[in-house]
């Protein structure tokens, strides 16, 4: 799956299209693993309110503050990995009647901490049926 970024830091809301892949498989109960295969985004689950959002944005921020950190002799981005490291590159959600089962307020997030990107998302659906 395909995301475009479009800010060096924002959380996108990926719950529909993770929903749309679950339907598209068909899977009624069963589990759905979202990874991101890049070392500065991450994925969470939370709740999707504006200032909640740019509260995490701003914990991480305060958590990992701009500094001199080795890797940023390379590629000048060590503080995006250093956040991404702190969220973690994936979530493992149930499946149940089809849809994720999140709670009321959960959506899933693509975290980008080193954007604007092409980014990939891999996607894998477990049918407990089957």
């Amino acid at each position: 799956m395909d995301i475009r970024t479009t800010h060096h830091a924002e959380l996108i809301d990926i719950t529909a299209l993770l929903n749309q892949e679950v339907a598209r498989t068909g899977t009624a109960t069963g589990v759905c693993m979202a990874y991101s295969p890049h070392t500065t985004t991450a994925i969470i689950i939370n709740e999707n309110e504006d200032g909640l959002v740019g509260d995490i944005l701003k914990l991480l921020n305060t958590i990992v503050p701009p500094g001199n950190y080795a890797h940023d002799r390379i590629d000048d981005n060590a503080r995006s990995h250093l956040q991404a490291t702190i969220l973690g590159n994936n979530v493992c959600i149930p499946i149940e009647k089809g849809r994720l089962a999140l709670g009321t307020w959960q959506s899933v997030f693509f975290v980008e901490l080193d954007g604007p990107r092409g980014r990939k998302l891999t996607v894998r659906i477990i049918d407990a049926i089957k």
